[in-house]
């Protein structure tokens, strides 16, 4: 039986056109994987499968629970789609909201828990925690989790409702080895249940062994395709950055999120003339560990973090010599402000609103849109743009002041590998100025090679530290 089906279907939004005349059927149980270039429409493809949008042209249907409607009513209270703006309704408020309550809350399709669970309700939770190994992060906050953590409960959520088909979004993207492979395993079972799957990535290859049929989505436009494994963009050295003595140094760092130590204790020290690699597991505390160097999060007392590298270590300066890339940066841009804005704010640290650019400051603003390919989205607004284009413009906000220290915190998440490449053929350049860079990675594809050192995390704490045998480029 034919789960949505979407006939000559056209989707508009804020004067432009999204989808065009898209014609597509989803049966039930099938596994339907979605790639294309970023901004091609994949997101808006699988909100519309979701409910969330609705066409403007076409027709959209439904056959859920064995029942032929054009009602999207029902696919909004059972459908979700399992990705970045999952997260963001729960960090972007001040609402504690335990894991227990965020999943709780989405048995009846809602997204706050205000009610006292039922007992089907709890005998589902509990089945749905077994599944997805949620047991030990059930009373955290939602919003002091790792990205891979928050990445493992909004799928948690999404099967809440017993719904009949799981739509994810780059799911894989902010998961380490271990977790792509264990949850890779859990949408197996639950494909093998019945439930279809529908699957937006750029990286094809890291999706579960499943009877694929393959979609590309390109300019508004779907059509059925053989799957080709994206070629991996040329590796490339980075050189030696100029100067001596230390830029950060951490001593007995600690940092606690309600309740919970996120990191540490942990003492370690970033030396001019080097480049790290950060790994660990989901929750680790790497993305703890590079807020905390920028300065968005601060020690417990009896830590300190000092920043020889500046002169007076004040708010201002840090932001102005800082250019760091990650998942919550990328949550708090999507407001009014135009991808000009974004890049633009660079210099000043700010987000949402800058100082009047000079007329150097405007002219590299543009230059990188131009080896970026993002001219195009520079007048558009951040509520317009697929998260692969947000993306992109955080890319170039980060190296527009060219920083002392660059952070890249799963930095290549949800960008294509046209745009991957792009960006990496800046680094080299940048390093030669005195750009030092740390790479948060779960994948060797995106570490570039020269990379000098190697910080391994695990529960917050050292596990391993060493110096990579790498040559630096001429």
């Amino acid at each position: 039986m034919t789960l949505v089906e979407l006939k000559d279907v056209t989707v508009r939004a804020a004067g432009r056109t999204l989808l065009e005349d898209v014609n597509l059927s989803l049966k039930r149980g099938e596994a339907l994987r979605l790639f294309g270039p970023n901004g091609g429409g994949k997101t808006t493809l699988l909100r519309l499968l979701a409910g969330e949008v609705s066409p403007v042209l076409g027709q959209r249907s439904y056959g859920l629970n064995g029942v032929r409607q054009n009602s999207a009513v029902r696919a909004r209270r059972s459908l979700s789609v399992v990705g970045p703006d999952a997260e963001a309704f729960y960090l972007t408020r001040d609402w504690a909201q335990s894991v227990r309550d965020v999943l709780l809350a989405a048995f009846e399709g809602d997204t706050l828990r205000l009610w006292q669970a039922t007992p089907d309700a709890e005998a589902r939770l509990s089945d749905v925690v077994t599944l997805t190994g949620l047991e030990s992060l059930l009373e955290r906050d939602f919003r002091t989790l790792s990205h891979g953590q928050r990445r493992r409960v909004v799928l948690a959520r999404a099967l809440m409702p017993r719904p009949e088909a799981l739509l994810l979004d780059e799911f894989t993207d902010g998961l380490s080895v271990g977790a792509r492979a264990e949850l890779g395993r859990v949408l197996k079972d639950v494909h093998a249940s019945g439930v279809a799957i529908v699957l937006a990535t750029h990286r094809p290859d890291e999706a579960p062994e499943l009877p694929w049929r393959t979609v590309r989505v390109e300019g508004g436009q779907v059509r059925e395709e053989e799957a080709t494994l994206p070629s991996l963009p040329p590796r490339l050295r980075l050189p030696i950055p100029p100067g001596t003595g230390d830029l950060i140094r951490l001593e007995d760092v600690e940092v606690w999120r309600n309740g919970h130590r996120a990191l540490g204790p942990l003492g370690w020290t970033w030396e001019a003339g080097q480049h790290w690699l950060v790994t660990g597991e989901n929750g680790s505390g790497k993305s703890t560990l590079a807020r905390v160097i920028a300065g968005e999060l601060y020690p417990a007392l009896g830590g300190s973090v000092t920043r020889p590298y500046l002169t007076r270590d004040l708010l201002t300066e840090r932001r102005r010599t800082v250019g760091l890339v990650g998942a919550e940066l990328g949550i708090r841009q999507r407001r009014d402000w135009t991808g000009q804005d974004i890049i633009a704010s660079a210099w000043h640290g700010t987000e949402g609103f800058v100082a009047e650019l000079s007329a150097a400051e405007l002219e590299r603003v543009h230059e990188l849109a131009t080896q970026l390919d993002l001219l195009a989205l520079l007048p558009r607004q951040a509520t317009t743009l697929s998260q692969g284009q947000l993306r992109r413009l955080l890319l170039a906000r980060a190296v527009a002041h060219a920083p002392t220290l660059l952070i890249l915190d799963e930095g290549l998440d949800f960008v294509d590998g046209e745009s991957r490449a792009r960006f990496s053929a800046l680094l080299p350049e940048l390093v030669r100025g005195g750009t030092h860079l740390m790479v948060i990675a779960h994948r060797d594809s995106d570490a570039p090679d020269g990379l000098t050192h190697h910080l391994h995390l695990d529960g917050g704490r050292v596990a391993t530290l060493s110096r990579l045998s790498v040559a630096s480029a001429d």
